[in-house]
């Protein structure tokens, strides 16, 4: 049951990542929900649902985009934020903001890592590109925001859908004493 609400997650980050990078402003507004998914179902489910999910959502978005290193990146940073899960006490959004962070920044080091080692073995001189500073600020806000979003969603949705079913009783079924 727990794998199927992995593969939820990681199907509906995909969607969202795809609808929305769209609506990006000429590259200049980064923001991966694919990873935003995987730290939530890491948090969630453990470090194995994390890892699952790293991978199925890291190779979805690496098919769909053409690119590399995405599936070992979010598969490290899902086991990794799974972990950090399971010994600390998440449930504050602050702390789960700060993960989502975290495993932002980790994850963009990683990406910029394997795009290097894998530049190199291509040119015969290596080169260090540098890595992007403002370009991973501006997707660790982002990301944190859409993470708190996710988290808050997720908590206020059982408590909406029972005051919904509560409110469509008729008056004389409900106990009012």
């Amino acid at each position: 049951m727990r794998i199927a609400w992995v593969l939820v997650t990681v199907i509906v980050a995909v969607v969202l990542q795809v609808t929305l990078a769209r609506f990006t402003v000429g590259g200049r507004w980064v923001f991966d929900l694919v990873l935003v998914g995987v730290v939530y179902a890491a948090l969630l489910w453990g470090p194995v649902a994390g890892m699952l999910a790293g991978t199925i959502g890291g190779l979805l978005q690496d098919w769909l985009a053409t690119t590399l290193g995405g599936g070992l990146a979010k598969t490290l940073v899902g086991f990794a934020a799974g972990v950090v899960g399971t010994q600390f006490v998440l449930v504050r959004p602050r702390a789960r903001m700060i993960v989502v962070a975290g495993a932002t920044v980790v994850h963009r080091l990683l990406i910029v890592g394997l795009l290097a080692i894998i530049d190199s073995s291509q040119q015969p001189t290596w080169h260090w590109s540098g890595v992007p500073w403002a370009a991973i600020l501006a997707e660790t806000v982002i990301n944190s925001v859409a993470g708190l979003i996710a988290f808050q969603a997720s908590e206020a949705l059982p408590g909406a859908v029972a005051r919904g079913r509560m409110s469509r009783r008729s008056s004389l079924s409900r106990r009012n004493w």
